[in-house]
């Protein structure tokens, strides 16, 4: 049974490293900058967005019938194409796929939905070596980790940890930390083991259902070599990542990377139509709990995600606490939204990682209004019982005291002599979590009430601001 992951306490031990918080923070709002100089270079972004939001709402509701003509031009083509209900399904099939082929060595791109399903882990227990193939991807990889990123896997660790890393596991010279010569060092070490390879795993960014054919977008060119060098193609996808027609892929190609790293373009935008001559391609199409939320009038929306991860580098919250805090597959605000349709009790602190400033929806380039998602899912959390006694007893303590005026004031002036008074360790310790990274303001002298009844006693509310704003001149 999955242990119930709490972001708070996994957030407090990333913080805990101010140094590593700050420059996560820094290096993600880079990127966020870079994304709005692109944004604002295009006349007609609100337009392209608009639009993607429609298509995407358009497959959605058309999925069943987009999905059956996806499968029928793909067949046309000479591809295998695979239906996978969950997860467990999805491994089954792909597993099976390599040892037809009498494979024990796989090259895999970056892929989300594998991540999500835990191929890695199914393949390696019976005895397939899976090599990640994206950098980021690779350096996780080999410290055990998972990405922390959608777009970026390895933002979190520091050029002289990947040194370090490197030294262990490449042989690389100890203490080197030269991004040239530990890039080398991978492009040397994947290098051979592309050509070893006997299959090779990507994801799919899109699938055109009009054509049958798919998109791959990357920055290294990885996915490429991997498709290309093994005889066997296995391409995993999730269901919603089908678009109608092959005029509405500008539209997605123009949002992704400009959303994603700040880029016109990714380096890479590889096509596929079949598979090569003497070759095998195979796409397996995975449902894993989207056609639940397809069902879902208040999270039907999330299903349009690319994957940019543009909602994370703008979130202040996933800038300073950083992506595994979220114990999830995808993190950040997205993740936050759809990791709770999977597994509402082990990711209920999810919502709550969230200011609610709107930040998320702002850069979504389809439009999917996360915050409101994540206030919705606040209140199906609450409804379920599933908040923990703490904040359930603080909201009903907050209720009582909002009800009750003479309560409140008298809880106001003991505050404010407490905060004069006390010292500041009683106030902030282990018995306050929320003081342990946050100071309160000065307390004033004296309440709002009490500078009410001293300067406008007699007189009602609106009397009051009247005068106040015609002393003002307004």
């Amino acid at each position: 049974m999955a242990t119930v992951s709490e972001h708070p306490e996994k957030a407090a031990a990333y913080i805990a490293d101010r140094s590593r918080s700050r420059w996560h923070d820094g290096a993600l709002w880079f990127v966020r900058s870079k994304r709005d100089r692109m944004a604002h270079s295009l006349p007609e972004w609100e337009r392209l967005r608009s639009t993607a939001s429609q298509i995407k709402a358009h497959t959605i509701a058309n999925l069943p019938e987009i999905l059956q003509q996806f499968e029928a031009n793909a067949k046309a083509r000479g591809v295998h194409v695979h239906w996978a209900a969950d997860a467990q399904e999805h491994n089954e099939i792909v597993l099976e796929i390599v040892r037809k082929q009498n494979a024990t060595r796989v090259v895999k791109s970056k892929s989300m939905l594998t991540e999500e399903c835990h191929l890695n882990p199914h393949l390696e227990a019976n005895g397939i070596e899976v090599i990640d193939t994206d950098l980021g991807e690779r350096i996780v990889q080999m410290r055990g980790e998972r990405p922390s990123h959608i777009v970026l896997p390895a933002i979190h660790i520091k050029k002289e940890e990947v040194g370090e890393t490197f030294a262990k596991y490449l042989g690389t010279e100890p203490g080197a930390s030269d991004p040239q010569y530990l890039t080398e060092a991978a492009r040397q070490h994947l290098r051979s083991k592309f050509l070893e390879a006997e299959v090779g795993i990507t994801g799919v960014n899109f699938a055109i259902a009009e054509t049958g054919g798919f998109v791959v977008c990357t920055n290294e060119g990885n996915a490429d070599l991997g498709a290309s060098l093994p005889r066997v193609h296995i391409a995993c996808m999730g269901i919603e990542k089908l678009i109608p027609r092959l005029v509405d892929l500008s539209v997605f190609v123009r949002l992704l990377a400009r959303s994603a790293t700040g880029q016109p373009i990714t380096t890479y935008t590889s096509h596929f139509h079949g598979p090569r001559p003497g070759c095998e391609l195979h796409i397996v199409l995975v449902d894993n709990g989207r056609s639940r939320i397809r069902d879902s009038d208040e999270f039907r929306s999330a299903l349009g995600c690319i994957r940019c991860g543009a909602c994370m580098n703008t979130c202040p919250v996933f800038r300073r606490s950083g992506g595994h805090s979220y114990d999830a597959v995808v993190p950040g605000p997205i993740g936050s939204v759809l990791s709770p349709a999977a597994d509402t009790k082990q990711h209920r602190s999810l919502p709550y990682a969230c200011s609610l400033c709107g930040s998320c929806t702002d850069v979504c380039p389809v439009k999917i209004p996360l915050h409101h998602q994540l206030l919705t899912w606040r209140q199906q959390i609450a409804s379920q019982g599933l908040l923990p006694v703490s904040k359930t007893a603080a909201m009903r303590a907050g209720s009582m005291l909002f009800q009750h005026p003479r309560i409140y004031a008298l809880a106001g002036a003991l505050g404010r002599r407490a905060l004069r008074w006390l010292p500041k360790s009683w106030i902030y310790n282990r018995a306050n979590p929320w003081g342990l990274d946050r100071d309160l303001p000065e307390p004033p002298v004296e309440s709002f009430r009490s500078w009410w009844q001293t300067n406008r006693q007699g007189t009602s509310v609106d009397e009051g601001m009247k005068s106040k704003g015609a002393k003002n001149g307004k």
